[in-house]
This record gives structure tokens, sequence and C-alpha cells, in this order.
């Protein structure tokens, strides 16, 4: 059996250290610390899972264009890997928004901060 692989997209101190977890469920994890980054990583791998979180472009944060930080990084998942499961993390302020990307592709899951380690286990497992 192959081994899955997961992008985890850290660009905050919020986002939760699962490396653990990962490793438990022989997922190999690849820690990116941006999303021009992310995305020049698709390009060389598809990854099975991404796990970012969800920033909502308030006011002209995004140029007014995008919903959020996720974007770019969604539309260049319909290119290089639409096989690939995105699980959004966000806070609860912000939920409301995040439906909005589904637009741009399917999220496989929406977890609300504070995120535990027993949610994550049960999306990465569907």
């Amino acid at each position: 059996m192959a081994t899955k692989t997961l992008f985890s997209i850290i660009e905050s101190s919020g986002h939760p250290n699962a490396t653990e977890l990962y490793n438990s469920l022989g997922i190999q994890e690849t820690k990116i610390n941006s999303m021009r980054k992310a995305i020049a990583a698709l390009k060389k791998q598809q990854p099975d899972f991404i796990v970012a979180e969800f920033f909502y472009g308030y006011g002209n944060n995004y140029a007014g264009v995008n919903i959020s930080n996720l974007d770019v990084l969604l539309y260049s998942l319909q290119k290089y890997s639409d096989h690939t499961k995105v699980i959004v993390l966000v806070d609860k302020s912000e939920h409301k928004y995040v439906e909005k990307l589904n637009k741009i592709i399917k999220l496989h899951d929406i977890l609300k901060f504070p995120i535990n380690k027993k949610q994550l286990q049960e999306s990465l497992s569907r």
C-alpha cells in the first residue's frame, strides 16, 4: 500500500501540530509556511490531503476578487491535483464564509477552532 501524503500549510501559530497523529496513521507530512510555496510544491507532488487555515479577505486584503487566503491554492488544485482532499481549519467567527470555497473545489472537511486530534483523525479516515 502506498504511503499517503499531506501538506500542512502553516500560516499562523494557531495551526495544530499533528505530526504524531499523521505518523500514527501512516501519512507523510510536508510542512509548508506560505501559499506561494504550497502552490510551487503542488507542481512537483500531488498530496492526498491538504490541511490549511482559512482567513477571510476582509476589505482589500485580497484585492476584492478572492474570498480568502485559500482561493489561489484551490484554483491550482483544479489544475494540478483535483483528487486532493482539502481540510480547512477556521475560526468560529469566519465559519460563515468558508462555504463559498466549495464553489471553487469541493472541500473534504471544515473544522472549527479549537481543533482536537480526534476530529482531525476522523476527517483523515473518511
